[in-house]
């Protein structure tokens, strides 16, 4: 094997090392969740034929007029009329723990008998998984009724995918419908987890009718006739809605029971593939552009890689129509990965035949040196930038951003800062309020006080500016994203978003409050005539101990008289630098 066909093969072999280790640890998890998700959208909608969903939704409330919880005799209703239609089985995701008036008890008890018997969701059960539905166990069993778990893992963000035969000791509600059927629900069947939910199609593909057209008797038979109904609450204001991989709409949490019945009844059809077969497709990957490159120059192997990366997303989404879940994001990282790996050992394989190791290593750090400080001054423009966007946003703040910027420098070494750090935030201020990129012009240009209701908007740029900053690796903006969040929290605590107060602001965000509203005061707006700097630094002192830091406000009137008052006259920023 020659020295350049190893390199390649090992290029290849710890990219896929990489991508395995992140799939198997977990590291990728959210975005293959994503992926899946996008599968689900790309399958389109297939509604099923067998399971319908009755949901008590705002046509409901709005035709019956009635205060929820409905008395059960309404409940009793329903059953009565899916029992008259011929539905196979009724399902109820509605909890009955709590007893009500007897009599209304009594009416839903015995429809529930009237129908031979049905499921009935609940959350909550004993240890040994008993229920108080309807009065406990043994009233359920004397109507050939049975309790079953409403619970569904949710996964990260709180996204519904998965379900469990069992939960508290007790059947899911699928299960259970299954059992009744019976249809042989095998515990073993079911991943680590829970199995994925098949789902149909987003949000209203399981064909749906209202409860208040059940009722009323408004529902061709023929569409009840021999299939599974789940009765539940769709309502929003009701509050069971779930995220889900279907689609981006929020799904209600009986429509999911009724795709995990579907799921179930059709043998669980949606599998994660076998982790071997994970593993395989992640080094095929990985491997394919290192052995192209030993066929042709690395950049034409390289160039191979959106064609090989469609190719195997269009796989995947065929395998995921047919039952079975590959992993997409790792083999797709892995590729990438290797291909990078490939370009970089080939050229230094390159390199290295045309150039003596000394000199490559005094080049290299050259470019080490070059890149380091191309990447810093692209980093300060990039947020000079932010900065000006805000600006321009807003043309009656005019140079406050450069002023703000050196009056926290200042500060921040008069309040014994490390110089570096000073420097650092000099820069990182200027993102202050980056997050009024999203606030309406009408409320960030408005001429006068803001209404109760404009305030909260306009309130909402620190966390909107701190999100847009977040999950940098870089000091810089690590410092922008903590003097956007905490640059209007107050002292005394009584500032926002967090409602910090003392030492538990981060001493940037106490500095920057200083300068900002310093220069606020001392500049004219829309609002506003220009405070003179004697009376801002009076308002500054009256503030201290309530909006700011006593020290700082201590400080800042020999910063000013040490030079921060050209600045504010307007001569440019650059002669203080």
């Amino acid at each position: 094997m020659t020295g350049r066909l190893r390199l390649l093969l090992t290029a290849g072999l710890v990219a896929g090392a990489v991508a395995a280790v992140a799939h198997t640890g977990g590291a990728l998890d959210a975005l293959e969740n994503a992926s899946i998700d996008r599968r689900f959208e790309a399958r389109g909608a297939q509604p099923p034929s067998d399971v319908v969903f009755i949901a008590i939704d705002d046509v409901t409330f709005s035709e019956l007029k009635l205060q929820w919880p409905f008395p059960r005799s309404w409940h009793g209703k329903a059953i009565d009329a899916l029992h008259r239609a011929g539905a196979s089985q009724i399902a109820y995701d509605v909890q009955f723990t709590e007893p009500t008036k007897p009599r209304e008890d009594f009416a839903l008890y015995d429809a529930i008998k009237r129908a031979d018997g049905a499921v009935l969701g609940t959350s909550e059960a004993d240890e040994d998984g008993h229920t108080m539905v309807l009065g406990g166990d043994e009233n359920l069993a004397k109507i050939n009724a049975v309790a079953a778990a409403a619970n569904l893992p949710e996964e990260e963000r709180g996204v519904i995918r998965r379900f469990t035969w069992s939960a508290n000791d007790m059947d899911t509600i699928a299960a259970a419908v299954a059992k009744r059927l019976g249809h042989p629900v095998n515990p073993d069947a079911f991943e680590s987890g829970g199995s994925y939910i098949d789902f149909r199609g987003p949000k209203g593909t399981i064909p749906t009718y209202s409860f208040s057209a059940l009722v009323k008797g408004k529902i061709d038979p023929r569409a009840l006739r021999g299939n599974i109904v789940i009765v539940g609450a769709s309502a929003p204001s009701l509050q069971d809605l779930h995220a889900t991989s279907a689609g981006n709409e929020p799904m209600s949490g009986p429509e999911i029971q009724a795709n995990a019945i579907w799921t179930l009844l059709h043998g669980l059809p949606l599998r994660t593939a076998p982790g071997w077969l994970n593993l395989l497709a992640i080094f095929a990957l990985s491997l394919i552009v290192p052995l192209l490159t030993l066929r042709m120059r690395a950049i034409f192997a390289a160039l191979a890689v959106p064609v090989i990366g469609v190719a195997y997303v269009v796989l995947a989404q065929f395998a995921f129509e047919h039952g079975t879940i590959v992993a997409v994001v790792a083999p797709l990282g892995g590729l990438l990965v290797a291909a990078v790996a490939t370009v970089a050992v080939s050229h230094m394989l390159e390199t290295i035949r045309r150039q003596h190791v000394g000199e490559l290593n005094r080049r290299l750090e050259e470019e080490v040196r070059i890149r380091t400080s191309e990447l810093h001054a692209t980093e300060l423009e990039v947020i000079q930038r932010l900065g000006q966007a805000v600006e321009s946003r807003d043309e009656e703040t005019g140079d406050h951003i450069g002023r703000m910027s050196e009056l926290c420098h200042r500060l921040a070494l008069a309040a014994d800062m490390d110089p570096e750090e000073a420097e650092v935030l000099r820069h990182a201020s200027a993102m202050h309020d980056v997050g009024k990129i999203a606030i309406p012009d009408a409320i960030l240009g408005k001429p006068g006080p803001l209404d109760d209701a404009e305030w909260e908007v306009m309130k909402r740029h620190t966390t909107i500016g701190a999100d847009m900053l977040a999950g940098s690796r870089s000091p810089l903006v690590q410092m922008g994203e903590v003097i956007a969040r905490t640059h209007h929290e107050r002292w005394d605590g009584s500032g926002y978003p967090a409602g910090l107060a003392g030492e538990d602001i981060p001493l940037v965000g106490r500095i920057c409050a200083v300068a900002d509203v310093f220069d606020a005061l001392t500049s004219p707006r829309p609002y506003k005539h220009a405070w003179t700097v004697d009376d801002a630094l009076a308002e500054i002192a009256a503030q201290s101990g309530q909006h700011f830091d006593p020290r700082l406000a201590a400080l800042l009137p020999g910063v000013v008289a040490a030079g921060y008052g050209a600045v504010v006259d307007n001569v440019n920023v650059s002669v203080l630098l």
